[in-house]
């Protein structure tokens, strides 16, 4: 829930008008322009569904790794494709996680078809200090942008948040 009403993605080239290099942004519920009603409405809705259905859902970085802008790289779709492949078929299902210490996010190890430093970004980065940087900066962001959502009747949902 709390990464749903965040909604984190990006804004690059390509894609937006005068953005030269990917810019940090966060639209809740990825789709802020269009909600009618409070995000915590729409993220309680869609854990009511995921509970009745047993669904499960994934977050998968389709964007940057490797390092900044002008040194890491947009991920190959490919890697992307396979990553869904494997979400898919079941085969995450039960891979191993580890847990990263900011974010506080369980992310798969290995996938097959991918590059582990794809599934574990402070890995792709060459500058470990940079990503740590970088990774505590884009933290703060997010609590930022979540204190518009914060609500004393979804404790759990802001503290799942870095």
């Amino acid at each position: 829930m709390y990464h749903f009403i965040s909604g984190y993605t990006a804004r690059v080239a390509g894609t937006e008008e005068g953005v030269k290099e990917p810019q940090v942004a966060f639209s809740a519920c990825y789709s802020a322009a269009f909600l009618v009603r409070h995000p915590n409405v729409y993220a309680t809705m869609l854990a009511e569904r995921l509970r009745k259905h047993r669904a499960q859902a994934w977050l998968v970085n389709t964007g940057w790794t490797g390092g900044a802008y002008g040194v890491g790289s947009r991920i190959k779709l490919a890697h992307t494709r396979a990553i869904i492949d494997a979400i898919h078929s079941g085969a995450l299902t039960d891979a191993q996680t580890q847990r990263d210490p900011i974010f506080k996010l369980d992310y798969c190890t290995r996938c097959p078809g991918v590059p582990d430093s794809i599934l574990q970004p402070a890995s792709a980065w060459k500058d470990a200090a940079a990503y740590e940087a970088t990774a505590k900066k884009l933290a703060v962001l997010f609590r930022e942008n979540f204190n518009k959502y914060a609500s004393p009747d979804l404790p759990a949902v802001q503290s799942a948040g870095p």
